[in-house]
C-alpha cells in the first residue's frame, strides 16, 4: 500500500494499516536464513571424502561437484537457492579440501567418477540431480552416461567433453607459482581481489575460509595435492557423453572458449534432451559472476 493512501485515510484506519505494513517488514527481517550445512564424511574406496550436506533428505537429491582447486563451500552462494526443493549434497573431490589425498596420485576424471559412485552407493542416492563447474562438470557428464538409470538431469557448467593440453599446461604453471604460499588469508585476499575477472565476495571469503590450511612452516597454503596436477591431463570424454540419456544443461560463459562453437555442435547432434545457453561476457563460472541469472537459467531448466 502507498502512503498518500496513508494519509488520506482516517487515523484509525491509517494506524492500523501502519502496523500491518510494519508487522510485515520485521516479520521479513526475521525470517530464518537457510541454516548452515553439516560437514560429514564417508570413507569409500579406501579414501575418506568430505562432503556438505543441506538436508531435506526426503526430497530428490541434488548433488554439487566443484572445479579443479575449488571446494564444496564454493557453492555456499547459490546451493540454499535449491534447499527447499532438493536434498543439496556438495563434496570436496578427493585431493581437495578436507577430503583425503590418493597415495598414488590417481586423479583423472575417471577416479573422481569412482568416488561419486561409491558415494551414491554409500547414501543410497537414486533420481539424482548432478550440478558441475569445471571438472566437476566433466564428473557429472561421465556419471550420467554411465548410469542413466540413475539420473534424472545434469547441468554442466562452461565444461565440455574435451580439455585440451594449453588447460593442462596452464594449471600446472599455477600450482608451481603458489607452492610457496602466502604469509595471511589477508595477503591472498588482497592477490586475488586483484585478478583481471576477481570472484565475487560471497565466493571468495568462504574458498579462501575453507580451502586454505596452515603449512608448518607457517605460510598459508591451498588445501589441496599436489599430484592433481597427474590428473590434470589432456582429456577426451564423448564416449561416456554420447551415452547420456538424461536432459542436460551446459551454461556456457561467453568470454570462456572452453566448449568452442563445433563441440556445442556435436553435443546438440548427439544428445537427444541437451539444452545449451551463453551467459554473454561472462568467464570460466558463470554461477559465480552473475548467480541470480544462473539460477533463473537452472531453474527453468529443472523445472521442465
Amino acid at each position: 500500500m502507498k502512503w498518500a493512501k496513508l494519509r488520506r485515510m482516517k487515523p484509525p484506519a491509517a494506524l492500523i494499516c501502519v502496523a500491518v505494513l510494519a508487522m510485515a517488514t520485521l516479520a521479513r527481517a526475521q525470517a530464518p536464513a537457510t541454516p548452515p550445512p553439516e560437514d560429514r564424511f564417508v570413507t569409500v574406496g579406501g579414501l575418506r571424502l568430505h562432503y556438505l550436506d543441506w538436508g531435506n533428505a526426503g526430497a530428490p537429491p541434488l548433488v554439487l561437484l566443484h572445479g579443479i582447486d575449488r571446494i564444496a563451500h564454493t557453492f555456499d552462494h547459490v546451493a540454499p537457492r535449491f534447499t527447499s526443493r532438493y536434498h543439496v549434497i556438495a563434496m570436496d573431490l578427493r585431493g581437495h579440501g578436507d577430503s583425503g589425498w590418493d597415495p598414488e596420485g590417481r586423479y583423472l576424471v575417471e577416479d573422481h567418477v569412482g568416488d561419486l559412485e561409491r558415494l551414491v552407493r554409500a547414501l543410497g542416492l537414486r533420481n539424482l540431480t548432478l550440478w558441475g563447474n569445471s571438472t566437476g562438470g566433466r564428473v557429472v557428464q561421465v556419471f550420467a552416461g554411465l548410469h542413466p538409470e540413475l539420473v534424472a538431469a545434469v547441468i554442466a557448467e562452461d565444461v565440455g567433453p574435451e580439455r585440451p593440453r594449453s588447460i593442462a599446461d596452464a594449471y600446472a604453471r599455477r600450482v608451481k607459482q603458489e607452492e610457496n604460499g602466502w604469509a595471511s588469508a589477508e595477503e591472498l585476499l588482497v592477490q586475488m581481489r586483484a585478478a583481471a575477472q576477481p570472484l565475487p565476495a560471497a565466493v571468495l571469503e568462504p574458498y579462501v575460509r575453507y580451502g586454505t590450511r596452515r603449512r608448518d612452516d607457517g605460510r598459508l597454503v591451498w588445501k589441496r595435492d599436489p599430484n592433481l596436477v597427474k590428473g590434470f591431463v589432456e582429456t577426451e570424454l564423448w564416449r561416456y557423453v554420447r551415452s547420456i540419456k538424461a536432459p542436460i544443461l551446459y551454461v556456457l560463459g561467453g568470454r570462456s572458449t572452453i566448449v568452442p562453437a563445433a563441440t556445442q555442435d556435436e553435443l546438440k547432434k548427439v544428445l537427444p534432451q541437451v539444452r545449451i545457453v551463453t551467459m554473454p561476457g561472462l568467464g570460466h563460472y558463470p554461477s559465480d559472476e552473475r548467480p541470480e541469472e544462473f539460477v533463473q537459467i537452472v531453474d527453468e531448466f529443472l523445472r521442465r
